[in-house]
């Protein structure tokens, strides 16, 4: 199938645009099972679609019905191209999630917004572009024995460091420079992370469709894959669930996301982060969720 002839583009990054994995390339490998799950889905109503490079200048993109963020895991690299090319497609062409969400949900300010609407979050400094990383002084301000300290966009814990009052003179010097030319956020390091991992819900058109716990690799806190972090089976409690849709409602009408949360000191959970662009979704793990997401596309596509 050409691009052209598609209804629905699956937006990926350049890396990601071949058809078929080495046999080795788990990674691509997980990314197409998702994706395949998601086009079958489409067809079985009607809908076609197509894995498009977000990024490839050829594309036309007012030939299709909608644009949806599959796997552009590059656009935190290159903030300046993605901010151009989200302006330049939003006006004539559908995306899904919409353009404002997305813009919103790129900047991780957004926590702020989540902790005014009432949703509970981990709690979170802003160290503003230029600022003093002065870390330890926010470790001392909060009360917190560690932190972790990351960009306000990122992603793929890029950036990403955990620190204490011994270590914290160190780790603003790695941030500085960077700081110079983007935000960071500072929060408390959870233990629990550690401990337990982070639990993943999704949710898909205000609906809990299913749960995953991502676990950092022995001696490590980050729980991405890149740095060696493991998938498991979780089973939500109904504070899980209810903390997931509310924190989902604070941008209302959104067709699909990811709530990141961790269990506080307190018992509470909190939310880490809610991934509104382009999460993870395992649909492999839970293919009904293939279902539902592709029902949340059509009804949006018209």
């Amino acid at each position: 199938m050409s691009t052209s002839a598609a209804d629905v583009a699956l937006l990926t990054d350049r890396r990601y645009t071949a058809s078929v994995a080495d046999p080795d390339d788990w990674y691509l490998g997980n990314i197409l099972a998702d994706d395949r799950l998601l086009a079958d889905a489409l067809r079985a109503r009607g809908v076609s679609s197509a894995r498009v490079d977000w990024a490839d200048p050829s594309v036309d993109w007012n030939t299709f019905g909608a644009l949806v963020f599959r796997s552009t895991w590059d656009y935190y690299d290159r903030q300046a191209e993605f901010a151009a090319w989200l302006a330049a497609v939003s006006p004539t062409t559908r995306l899904i999630n919409d353009a404002a969400t997305v813009r919103w949900n790129l900047d991780k300010h957004y926590l702020a917004d989540l902790a005014a609407a009432g949703v509970p979050t981990v709690p979170t400094r802003f160290l503003e572009r230029g600022s003093n990383a002065d870390l330890g002084r926010v470790l001392a301000a909060e009360g917190w024995r560690e932190g972790v300290v990351k960009p306000a966009v990122s992603g793929g814990a890029r950036h990403t460091y955990r620190f204490d009052a011994g270590s914290a003179d160190e780790v603003a010097g790695r941030v500085a420079r960077v700081l110079e030319e983007e935000a960071f956020l500072v929060q408390p390091f959870v233990p629990d992370v550690v401990a337990h991992g982070e639990d993943t819900l999704v949710v898909i058109d205000g609906r809990f469709t299913h749960a995953l716990t991502k676990r950092a690799r022995p001696g490590d806190f980050r729980v991405q894959d890149d740095h060696g972090g493991t998938v498991h089976p979780c089973t939500p409690s109904e504070e899980q669930i209810r903390l997931a849709t509310a924190a989902m409602a604070v941008r209302r009408g959104t067709a699909y996301g990811r709530v990141d949360m961790v269990r506080l000191p307190d018992g509470r959970y909190g939310v880490m982060e809610l991934e509104l662009i382009e999460p993870e979704l395992w649909l492999r793990r839970h293919p009904p969720a293939a279902e539902a997401l592709a029902d949340a596309i059509v009804a949006r596509v018209g």
